[in-house]
C-alpha cells in the first residue's frame, strides 16, 4: 500500500528579534503581563523579507538536507494568511526561486490549522498522482498585518516559516486524519479583510488588521482541539497512550496545557517553542517539527500527533509514524 513519508524538515525566521520589553516601549504592557498570559517571550520580525523570501529559504534547506535537486519535486504547497500578493501564489514564487520548473504549485488559506491542512492535501494529491516529492511549508509575515498599537493581538504574533518534503513509500505513516471547519465562528478572527468598491473618485485599498476575540478563541480551542485529536485517533485505531509527542499549534501556552489537562496526558509529550517565536500560525507545527527533529527530541518510529487550530474557525490533527 502507498503512503508519503516525512523525509526531511526545516525551518527559517527573519533576523530581527523584538522582546517583551521592547514591545512595552511603545505599548502599554509589560513582558510580565504578556508572558504570564501567553508564555511568549519574544517573537521574530520581518524588516524586509516578506513571505515568499521565508518560504524559499525553508525550501532549498529542505533541498541540502535531503540532496535532492528541485528539477524531482512535483508539488509545492504553501499555507499561508500573509501571502506576498493574491497572484502569483507565494508557492509559485517559491516554485521559480527553487527553479522546481516540474512542480505544481499553489497556497491554501486555513490560517493555524493551514500545515496540517497542507499536508493531508499533499499526501493526497501524491497518492492519486503517483508524485514521488512534494514541499510543504507554512509560512508566514504577520507583523505586515498587525495593528502594533493594539495590545490584544500585537503582542501574540511573530513571523516564520517551516516545512517538510514527503516522499512517496511503500510503507504507512499517516495513520490518521481530522480536519473541520466552523464558519459561523468566522468572524472570532479576521485579518486582510477587503469590502467590493464603486467609489471611482476616491481610489483607495486597504486591507484591516488582525482582530481578534481572544476569549472566543481560547473556548474554541480547548474544546475542539481535544475533539479533533479524538477524532484522528479513532480513525488511526489508536490510544492517546499511544502518542509519543503532541505537537500543537503555538497559540498560546495556556491553550497547550489546557488541552493537556483534558487529554490526560502529561504535560512533556507537548513540546513548547511558543517562548521564542510567538505564535507563526500556518508556520508555527512545522518550526515546532523541525526544531523537535533538529534537537533529536522526535526519532524514527515516533508515533506524533500534530494538531492545528485557529482562523476559519478550524481545526486539523494529522497522526503520524516518523
Amino acid at each position: 500500500m502507498k503512503d508519503v513519508e516525512i523525509v526531511g524538515a526545516s525551518f527559517a525566521v527573519p533576523d530581527r528579534v523584538i522582546s517583551n520589553d521592547q514591545i512595552s516601549q511603545f505599548m502599554d504592557t509589560s513582558d510580565e503581563w504578556i508572558s504570564k498570559r501567553t508564555g511568549i517571550k519574544q517573537r521574530y520580525v520581518s524588516s524586509e523579507e516578506n513571505t515568499s523570501a521565508l518560504a524559499s529559504r525553508v525550501a532549498q534547506l529542505l533541498l541540502t538536507k535531503t540532496n535532492l535537486s528541485a528539477e524531482k519535486i512535483d508539488l509545492i504547497i504553501v499555507a499561508t494568511m500573509s501571502p506576498d500578493s493574491m497572484t502569483p501564489s507565494t508557492a509559485a514564487i517559491v516554485q521559480g526561486k527553487i527553479a522546481a520548473k516540474n512542480a505544481v504549485a499553489f497556497d491554501i488559506s486555513a490560517a493555524c490549522s493551514g500545515f496540517s491542512y497542507a499536508l493531508s492535501i499533499a499526501r493526497s494529491l501524491m497518492l492519486v498522482n503517483h508524485y514521488q516529492h512534494a514541499i510543504v511549508i507554512g509560512a508566514e509575515v504577520l507583523s505586515k498585518l498587525l495593528d502594533w498599537h493594539d495590545r490584544s493581538t500585537a503582542v501574540l504574533f511573530g513571523d516564520g516559516a517551516g516545512g517538510v518534503l514527503l516522499s512517496l513509500t511503500d510503507q504507512k505513516h499517516f495513520l490518521g486524519i481530522a480536519l473541520d471547519t466552523f464558519g459561523d465562528l468566522g468572524n472570532k478572527l479576521t485579518a486582510g479583510e477587503t469590502k467590493p468598491r464603486v467609489d471611482f473618485l476616491n481610489n483607495q485599498r486597504r486591507m484591516t488588521a488582525f482582530k481578534m476575540d481572544g476569549r472566543e478563541v481560547y473556548r474554541f480551542a480547548t474544546h475542539q482541539v481535544p475533539k479533533s485529536i479524538l477524532s484522528a485517533l479513532e480513525m488511526a485505531q489508536l490510544d492517546l497512550d499511544d502518542i509519543d509527542y503532541f505537537l500543537l499549534h503555538q497559540a498560546n501556552e495556556r491553550i497547550i496545557a489546557q488541552v493537556a489537562r483534558k487529554l490526560k496526558q502529561p504535560l512533556e509529550k507537548f513540546p513548547l517553542n511558543i517562548a521564542k517565536y510567538g505564535n507563526t500560525a500556518a508556520a508555527s507545527e512545522a518550526i515546532l517539527l523541525a526544531e523537535c527533529l533538529q534537537n533529536k527530541v522526535i526519532k524514527k518510529g515516533n508515533i506524533i500527533a500534530l494538531s492545528g487550530f485557529g482562523g476559519g474557525l478550524t481545526t486539523a490533527t494529522i497522526i503520524f509514524k516518523y
